[in-house]
């Protein structure tokens, strides 16, 4: 008996000192997403209020639930856009492990808070999403334009039923699509844009525009839908679907979202590898 104690002993101090394996505790957290839902309301450039911010919101806190890979936080401010230690238990961008914004407007933040949120993509490995009118923020944030991969420019055609078409069937966050399919929405034409910095994965049908409209500006009738693209370490998805509440309630474009969100926490693969446009 005195054997087996002694032996007892030596096995729970063996166990009491067993290196942690920090990788597999990491596996087993799940992730969190922090969604900021913000409208800029002062000054210049104040930020469009969209009906479908509660729902796009929503959307993701249900899909991360009902796929039990990620917890949802969602902000309507940009507190906790930080790297700084803050106070009454908020927690700061090392708490995430991507950030979605539905934003819109020329917001003001501290250097702090842009080289905090450029680190966290970059440096960090995270990922960042792009809903709707993300591109139609941070005007004076350069760096912003160029991780996102641009800034709005315009909807020629306001809400229509849109002809898009899937330009990276092997992609998972579009592969469930049709090849050509149509969707009521608010399509953005984008600025500083270029498929040498991203990879599209949906295009608008140019064949089926009108392209005599006067707020049309890209002579090269290149439109892009959504794209991939990574930024240093991480990893960043944008598209102009969300605007519309009938969007959201589209099980096909939930899909995208479900599979954005997955891909850009490092949870799937994909190639973001840039590319020209297919000649077909």
């Amino acid at each position: 008996m005195k054997t087996l104690r002694i032996a007892s002993i030596c096995l729970i101090a063996l166990g009491l000192c067993a290196p942690v394996n920090h990788t597999l505790q990491a596996q087993a957290r799940k992730k969190r997403l922090l969604v900021i839902g913000a409208n800029n309301t002062v000054g210049e450039r104040q930020g469009f209020q969209h009906d479908s911010t509660s729902q796009a919101m929503a959307t993701l806190w249900n899909l991360g639930r009902e796929s039990t890979l990620w917890d949802t936080y969602f902000k309507s401010d940009t507190y906790l856009l930080t790297k700084q230690k803050l106070p009454g238990n908020a927690k700061n961008l090392d708490y995430f492990d991507a950030v979605a914004f539905y934003t819109t407007g020329n917001f003001q933040l501290t250097d702090e808070q842009k080289s905090a949120i450029l680190s966290f993509v970059r440096d960090d490995g995270k990922g960042f999403i792009g809903i709707h009118s993300a591109p139609d923020s941070f005007y004076d944030w350069p760096e912003y334009g160029e991780m996102i991969g641009g800034y709005f420019d315009g909807h020629p055609w306001n809400t229509f039923q849109a002809p898009v078409i899937v330009e990276d069937p092997s992609n998972p966050m579009v592969r469930h699509f049709p090849k050509e399919f149509a969707t009521l929405d608010e399509i953005y034409q984008v600025k500083n844009f270029s498929r040498d910095k991203c990879r599209v994965l949906l295009r608008l049908d140019e064949n089926k525009l009108d392209l005599a409209k006067p707020a049309v500006k890209r002579t090269d009738k290149d439109f892009a839908v959504a794209w991939i693209k990574n930024y240093g370490k991480g990893r960043v998805f944008y598209s102009t679907f969300g605007h519309t509440p009938e969007s959201w309630d589209r099980p096909d474009v939930r899909q995208m979202w479900l599979e954005a969100v997955k891909w850009t926490m490092g949870l799937t693969q994909a190639d973001a590898t840039p590319r020209p446009r297919p000649a077909k």
